[in-house]
């Protein structure tokens, strides 16, 4: 399975390719944002439909990599070109710092492929875009991405809330100190 014509490789790795998302890849988001883990750890984006999904990649990752040069892309298998997850960074209403995000379908899990790509993106976004500093927010109760966020470099800093969110996160940091 090739990429769409329209997309633009970002980054590839021993295993992976990252890339941007195109409205084509709605299938793969509808299925990844349904799916159990994603809505438990990271929320219920409303997506119920295969236009639901374009609309959510057209607002969001699409959206943003056209206005800032990043965001999140979708990480596919280098050999097949089989898409397997996202991993980004996100400019996101209530940080003061770029995050890192990441999440992959349950068949790709435990296999080393979050980290492969996050540890790409972070590199890619200190080296490549001038990043002095990158956050991550994390559900509490995701202790494998809480482990992957560590195992990176990531350290603790303190439970925070989103605007206009009630669910409490944690804030973990990597780089140069906290924005004041």
């Amino acid at each position: 399975m090739n990429a769409p014509p329209s997309t633009r490789t970002i980054l590839e790795t021993p295993r992976l390719t990252l890339r941007t998302f195109t409205l084509e890849d709605a299938p793969f988001a509808h299925a990844l944002v349904n799916d159990p883990d994603w809505i438990a750890n990271i929320g219920d984006r409303g997506v119920r439909t295969l236009e639901d999904a374009r609309g959510y990649l057209e607002r969001g990752p699409v959206a943003m990599f056209d206005r800032l040069g990043f965001s999140l892309y979708l990480v596919a298998l280098r050999e097949s070109g089989t898409p397997i997850g996202m991993c980004g960074l996100i400019r996101r209403p209530g940080l003061d710092d770029v995050d890192i995000g990441f999440a992959f379908l349950p068949a790709f899990r435990g296999q080393g492929y979050a980290l492969e790509s996050a540890r790409a993106v972070l590199e890619h976004g200190m080296a490549t875009l001038g990043l002095t500093r990158v956050v991550a927010i994390v559900s509490p109760a995701n202790a494998p991405s809480v482990r992957l966020l560590e195992t990176l470099g990531f350290a603790f800093e303190r439970r925070m809330k989103l605007p206009n969110d009630e669910c409490e996160l944690l804030l973990y940091g990597f780089g140069g100190p906290p924005a004041s």
